[in-house]
């Protein structure tokens, strides 16, 4: 990933884009928390009120204060294309995080099964490939 962690960092709340409501398959924090505990290797820290998942120093995923986003491990050179697709679902990583592995989504704007497969995705990324392998959801 380029390099050991992600400074995880948000801009301030504000309304949620492309029309996406709270109550309809919100995701929340637990439900992240209850995936990506199980996956091999993983620490869940609080770094100045931000909940994070690790694998080591290497940050996979992150939810900011207010529990509205959710930064995670991608390919740099594909994310673009992602937030072009669904610009109301997706974010680019604010501007310090772009040296990064990293984009962001709208909890409101995710069903769990989508969710699982962005966490899963993210923890590939970082762990070793043969712990990768060897993870059978």
């Amino acid at each position: 990933m380029g390099a050991a962690s992600v400074a995880v960092q948000w801009e301030a709340p504000g309304r949620l884009p492309g029309g996406y409501s709270e109550g309809v398959g919100v995701v929340t924090v637990d439900d992240v928390r209850r995936l990506a505990v199980t996956l091999p290797r993983t620490e869940e820290k609080v770094v100045r009120d931000h909940v994070t998942f690790r694998v080591g120093r290497i940050v996979y995923l992150g939810i900011s204060p207010d529990e509205t986003l959710m930064g995670f491990a991608f390919p740099k050179e594909e994310r673009a294309a992602l937030v072009a697709a669904e610009p109301g679902k997706f974010r680019m990583p604010i501007r310090s995080d772009e040296r990064y592995n990293w984009v962001r989504v709208w909890l409101a704007a995710i069903d769990e099964p989508e969710m699982r497969e962005i966490v899963v995705d993210a923890w590939r990324m970082v762990v070793p490939k043969r712990v990768a392998a060897a993870y059978i959801p």
